[in-house]
C-alpha cells in the first residue's frame, strides 16, 4: 500500500474518531422523587407525598435549588441542588387571609366570571400550578394557574403567581385571561406575558420597576380573533381552546414576542414596541408546543406534541417572515425537523447550546439530539408519562417530571438523569451526592 494512502486512511481514523468523541453522550437514571415507592431501585430514593402530578420543573437563577410544580396537589416543591433535600412546600390555596396579595384585584380586561365559588369570594381557591418563568433578575418565580380548582372549565379569570426566590413566599397573585398556561420574561426586564391557552390572547405585563406591587398589564394582545368562552362549560377544553397558545419565547433584544399555536398549527408573533399582531407562520410540524432559543439567540427550537418532531430554524428568517405577514398566515422558512416520538412535549437546550433534550410522552423516554444536525444521540427510559423537564446549569443532569395519565398508571414522579457528555459543553461540574 502506497505510503500517501496509509497515511490517509489513518488521518481518516483520527477524523472520525474525534467527531465520535465530540458526539459521546450517555443518560443514566441516578435519583427519583416520587408520591410512591417503586419497586425498581436507584441510587437515591426519596418518597414525597407532596409530589402529585408534577407539570413542570426549573432550577434557580444560581442553580441552588429546584422548584417542581404539583398541579393536581397545587403546590410548588423545592429541593436543594444538587443535595437534593427538601426545603420548602409553597401551597397554593387562598383563603380570606391571604386577601393583601391580590390587592384588590379579581378580573382584567373585563373578564367576567361564568361560576362563583361557594365562599363567594373569586379570590379564595387552590391555584393549579402548571409552569414556571424566572423574572430577567432570577429574583421572582411566576406560576401561572391552569385554573381556580372551583372553575371546573376554565371560562374565568385565571391567576398567576409571583414567587420571591430569597424568601420563596407568594408575595402577589395577580388575574389573568382563561387558561393561562405559560409565562415567558423579556430578557431586558420590562414585560412579563401570560399566554391564554383558553381564548387565543396574551397579557402584556409592565414590569420595569423591579417591585410586583407595582405590576400592572399595559395590553392584551390577540391571535387573529380572541375566542368567546360562552358555551364552553362542559366541554374538553384541550379542544374547545382555539388556538391553543402555548409555548412562547422573546427574541434576545425584546422586541418580538414569538408564540406557539398547538391547535390548528403554526407560530404567532406580536411586535412589542407597538404592541401589534404581525400574523402566523405555517411551514412547521402540526402542534407545536415548546419554543426555546439557542444560547447565542441565533435560532429557535420547537417541539411539536402530536406529530412528535423537534424543529429548528433561523431566528431572523423567523422573525423577517412574521414582520412580513401583514397580519395574515404565511407559509414562512422552511424548517429542519426530526422525529423523536408522538408525544414531543417540553424541550431544553444545553448551556452552550451543543444538544437538545426533550421529554417524549407517549413513550415515556428523554430524547438527546445533535442541536445542529437533530440527530438523536441517545434515549433513555423514564417513568411514565414524561411532560416537563430542566437542564442542570453545569449538564450534570436533566430533571424530569411525569404526570402519568388517568387510569394508565405511572406518573406523580420526578426523575434526575445522569449526563456523561463531552466537557466543551459543560461549564462546570457539580458532584451529585
Amino acid at each position: 500500500m502506497k505510503k500517501h494512502n496509509v497515511l490517509a486512511i489513518i488521518m481518516m481514523f483520527f477524523s472520525l474518531s474525534s467527531a465520535f468523541a465530540q458526539e459521546m453522550i450517555s443518560l443514566e437514571g441516578y435519583a427519583r422523587i416520587s408520591y410512591s415507592e417503586f419497586p425498581n431501585k436507584l441510587p437515591v430514593d426519596i418518597r414525597d407525598k407532596d409530589i402529585s402530578s408534577p407539570k413542570s420543573v426549573r432550577f434557580s437563577a444560581d442553580a441552588k435549588k429546584i422548584y417542581i410544580n404539583s398541579l393536581e396537589g397545587g403546590k410548588t416543591v423545592i429541593y436543594s441542588w444538587p443535595e437534593l433535600q427538601k426545603l420548602k412546600t409553597i401551597r397554593h390555596r387562598f383563603t380570606d387571609k391571604n386577601a393583601a396579595l391580590f390587592q384588590g384585584e379579581t378580573t382584567v380586561f373585563d373578564y367576567p366570571y361564568f361560576i362563583q365559588p361557594p365562599t363567594g369570594d373569586v379570590n379564595q381557591f387552590m391555584g393549579k400550578p402548571v409552569e414556571s418563568e424566572l423574572s430577567a433578575d432570577g429574583r421572582y418565580l411566576w406560576v401561572p394557574y391552569y385554573r381556580r380548582d372551583w372553575d371546573s372549565f376554565g371560562q374565568s379569570p385565571g391567576a398567576i403567581a409571583i414567587i420571591d426566590t430569597q424568601t420563596d413566599e407568594i408575595v402577589r397573585v395577580m388575574p389573568t385571561g382563561p387558561i393561562p398556561k405559560y409565562v415567558t420574561a423579556s430578557p431586558d426586564g420590562k414585560y412579563v406575558a401570560v399566554i391564554h391557552w383558553g381564548d387565543n390572547t396574551v397579557g402584556l405585563i409592565d414590569t420595569s420597576s423591579g417591585d410586583p406591587r407595582q405590576y400592572n398589564y399595559v395590553t392584551h394582545l390577540t391571535v387573529e380573533q380572541q375566542l368567546s368562552q360562552v358555551g364552553l362549560e362542559n366541554t374538553d377544553r384541550d379542544k374547545t381552546c382555539g388556538f391553543c397558545l402555548r409555548g412562547s419565547v422573546f427574541t434576545p433584544d425584546s422586541q418580538y414576542l414569538i408564540v406557539a399555536r398547538m391547535g390548528k398549527g403554526g407560530i404567532a408573533g406580536f411586535h412589542i414596541p407597538t404592541q401589534t399582531y404581525l400574523g402566523t407562520i405555517l411551514n412547521i410540524a402540526s402542534t407545536p408546543r415548546h419554543l426555546v432559543l439557542s444560547p447565542d439567540g441565533s435560532t429557535i427550537y420547537a417541539s411539536s406534541n402530536i406529530s412528535g418532531y423537534v424543529s429548528k430554524a433561523p431566528l431572523v428568517d423567523v422573525v423577517n417572515a412574521l414582520v412580513s405577514a401583514k397580519g395574515k398566515r404565511i407559509q414562512g422558512p422552511k424548517w429542519k425537523s426530526a422525529f423523536v416520538g408522538v408525544g414531543a412535549r417540553t424541550l431544553d437546550i444545553s448551556p452552550k447550546g451543543k444538544y437538545i433534550f426533550v421529554a417524549v410522552n407517549n413513550t415515556s423516554e428523554l430524547v438527546t439530539l445533535n442541536a445542529q444536525t437533530l440527530e438523536v444521540l441517545s434515549k433513555i427510559n423514564v417513568d411514565p408519562y414524561a411532560v416537563g423537564l430542566a437542564v442542570a446549569p453545569d449538564l450534570s443532569a436533566v430533571i424530569l417530571t411525569s404526570q402519568g395519565r388517568p387510569g394508565q398508571g405511572g406518573g406523580n414522579t420526578v426523575n434526575i438523569i445522569r449526563v456523561h457528555a463531552n466537557e466543551s459543553d459543560a461549564l462546570q461540574v457539580t458532584p451529585l451526592r
